[in-house]
């Protein structure tokens, strides 16, 4: 649950302020009566305080979620995913011996968690993965100063450890970007989704921008190491080499932990496509111009920062809530670099949050914590969470459908009587 409305540096009601090129592409976002930006603790306090009218203590929020009624469930949970397919997760613990840590210094590498989603078989009895590791989430909600027990965490559609679904092809390949100060598990909608069709997700903690948690027990959060999307792009292009050694039946685990059974030679290296939101978003076009193994790419209100001013001849789609070619100029530049297909798609409502696990998530937990329908809609916007969870689950998926398998996706032609919602920007 990425806090309201954007990221850790975004804050409610906000102000968008665009910084200067070097600084990476960053959204600086400040509260419309300051100009201090907001973190998650005056988030939270400033969200309770719109919703309630006078700010909940936290202690009497704590007792709320200890304390469930039937009309707010224990948990909170997750759409299934809509494939004929069920899904297995996998982490990876990884490390890029290519490029320094830039905290532990040269004699160190860059080090990375990540997950390989894929349609499964035999998940019968399998545990189902979390949302997040509880190390990492624990982190997360103390950063944010949110009263959550971790155990309420949600569950994902992926067993961990299932064996892979075989049928005589290579599965097509997705690698996925998160946004600032997020993490990899923030679209399990979208990849669960994707997984349950057949294709094999890789997604990524960008350490140092992410709350993440290492096999030994080390939580590592965001912290004053600025991360620009440059470096998210590093990372995706590392993730590439790492699907091209497990289609060659190469382990990249550093710990040398066995992999579920046939993962090893499942994946396609020659399909391959990219999504992200945010600045994952903008990392995502970047890796596709850095790296023609990627065919196609998703953006999902990227800000696309700093200015790209090269051109990229593959598919690119762009689902934009904020981040608006009308809105933000360096998104509108972009879009004059696409010389390939490419499409531009918003959806009535849609803030930065909506297109995400938020969508879903933010309203259970407003509903335990007795927010307004007002206050919600200032962390999602007024889109339905309903309505956007299947937007999420339809449009990348056809995307990815169109570019990578070949395989006739309509949706795409132009706005559809089943998506009402769904405009096509020209």
């Amino acid at each position: 649950m990425t806090m309201p409305p954007q990221t850790r540096r975004h804050g409610l009601r906000a102000r968008f302020q665009p910084r200067s090129p070097d600084s990476g592409g960053f959204m600086t976002v400040t509260a419309s009566n300051s100009r201090k930006p907001m973190t998650r603790r005056h988030m939270l306090g400033a969200a309770l305080t719109a919703g309630i009218g006078t700010a909940v203590p936290l202690g009497v929020a704590s007792r709320a979620w200890a304390a469930p009624t039937a009309s707010s469930p224990a948990q909170l949970t997750l759409p299934p995913p809509t494939g004929p397919h069920s899904v297995g997760t996998v982490p990876l613990h990884l490390i890029d011996t290519s490029r320094p840590d830039p905290v532990a210094g040269p004699a160190h590498h860059r080090e990375l968690m990540a997950s390989v989603w894929y349609p499964a078989r035999r998940t019968k009895d399998l545990p189902r993965a979390p949302w997040m590791p509880e190390g990492a989430l624990r982190a997360f909600l103390t950063d944010a100063d949110f009263p959550i027990d971790p155990a309420l965490g949600p569950l994902t559609a992926g067993h961990m450890g299932a064996p892979v679904h075989r049928t005589g092809r290579r599965l097509p390949v997705i690698v996925y970007s998160h946004g600032s100060g997020s993490h990899r598990g923030d679209h399990t909608i979208m990849v669960q989704e994707l997984a349950s069709h057949g294709y094999a997700v890789v997604t990524v903690d960008h350490t140092y921008d992410t709350f993440t948690e290492f096999p030994d027990g080390r939580v590592v959060t965001p912290g004053d190491v600025p991360m620009f999307p440059r470096d998210f792009a590093a990372d995706l292009r590392f993730l590439l080499d790492c699907v091209e050694g497990l289609a060659a039946g190469h382990n990249p685990n550093v710990d040398g932990k066995a992999l579920p059974q046939g993962l090893l030679g499942a994946l396609d290296p020659r399909c391959i496509g990219a999504f992200g939101w945010s600045k994952g978003g903008t990392a995502t076009a970047l890796t596709m111009l850095a790296d023609q193994r990627v065919r196609a790419g998703l953006s999902i209100d990227g800000p696309m920062q700093p200015t790209i001013t090269a051109d990229l001849d593959r598919p690119f789609m762009m689902m934009t809530a904020v981040f608006t070619r009308a809105a933000m100029p360096d998104v509108a530049e972009f879009w004059t670099h696409l010389r390939g297909w490419r499409l531009n798609i918003q959806a009535d409502g849609a803030v930065h949050n909506s297109y995400g696990d938020n969508a879903t998530l933010i309203p259970q937990a407003g509903k335990i914590l007795g927010m307004t329908d007002q206050q919600i809609q200032d962390w999602i916007g007024t889109l339905d969470p309903a309505r956007s969870v299947r937007i999420q689950q339809a449009y990348p998926l056809a995307f990815f459908d169109l570019h990578l398998r070949h395989r006739g996706r309509h949706l795409l032609d132009g706005p559809s009587a089943a998506f009402p919602e769904v405009k096509f920007l020209p």
